[in-house]
């Protein structure tokens, strides 16, 4: 009896073995994530990357005017940790299923808020939004699907899907300003006392966006008043020479050359001596 139920636990143990070490074979399209800043909001998208093996795009591997997931396995997920604007269409802050009607003129895009969407269970009521997207022809061949990001601003860029010669971009918006003005009113102008690194900040939105400089310049100076660095007196000076004060822009630059160099930052060297030379001789 006892060599039996030894007997028994031995095959029951190969047999659990032999499950654990099935062979692992590479997927033919593997999962991929890609995760990007833009302006202020987090944009995530997560998809299975197919590749072409000799097959053509269009006529083999999709056909146009269909449904397609915009990769392959599962639908492909993006994710927003805010409002966005895309193409011109308004999408709120929330997770999406990414789908596309490919045709040779043009894109749909499609954000479904069914996130296990197929091609076959794809349902239009469950549509958050839908815009067309140009696609453009590629220089050189994309072997494997990918979607990426380029053009990035400072409130937007572009998302990319692409795929053998053909690309398709999608423009990002966000509405930095409204929330960068918020927390400005917040911290500085409504604070009686705000912090040196605020202070900064603020001068140098102010001044990136040619915003009021002469209440720019004043919060420059409180936030340099002590122990300024290189790279905030290099901003100091070029929020000076905008203002077309020289002579200050000068000294501010100069001085951020000499703590460049103190602290081996050769770049800062370069801007300011750029900056010296762009600067009307007086």
């Amino acid at each position: 009896m006892r060599k039996l139920v030894f007997s028994t636990l031995v095959c029951c143990w190969i047999a659990f073995t032999s499950i654990q070490a099935q062979i692992a074979t590479p997927q033919p399209s593997p999962g991929a994530s890609i995760s990007q800043r833009v302006g202020l909001v987090d944009v995530k998208v997560d998809y299975s990357r197919p590749s072409l093996r000799g097959r053509k795009l269009f006529g083999e591997v999709r056909e146009y005017g269909k449904v397609w997931r915009t990769g392959a396995n599962q639908a492909t997920k993006i994710t927003f940790s805010d409002d966005v604007t895309l193409n011109g269409s308004k999408v709120p802050a929330g997770e999406y299923a990414l789908l596309s009607i490919p045709t040779a003129q043009e894109w749909t895009i499609i954000l479904s808020k069914d996130l296990k969407t197929t091609e076959q269970s794809y349902k239009q009521e469950n549509d958050v939004v839908r815009f067309v997207a140009k696609p453009t022809a590629l220089p050189a061949k994309v072997e494997t699907f990918t979607i990426d990001f380029s053009d990035l601003t400072t409130n937007g860029g572009n998302l990319n899907i692409c795929w053998e010669n053909v690309k398709t971009s999608i423009k990002i918006e966000t509405d930095v300003d409204k929330k960068v003005m918020a927390q400005i009113k917040e911290k500085v102008i409504d604070n009686p006392t705000p912090a040196a690194g605020d202070l900064f900040a603020a001068a140098v939105y102010y001044l990136d966006n040619n915003r009021d400089l002469p209440q720019a310049l004043t919060w420059m100076n409180k936030a340099t008043e002590t122990n300024p660095q290189f790279w905030q007196l290099h901003q100091k000076a070029k929020l000076q020479a905008k203002l077309k004060d020289y002579k200050g822009a000068t000294e501010s630059a100069k001085k951020s050359i000499e703590l460049a160099k103190a602290a081996s930052n050769n770049d800062y060297v370069k801007m300011n001596e750029k900056l010296l030379a762009e600067m009307p001789k007086k």
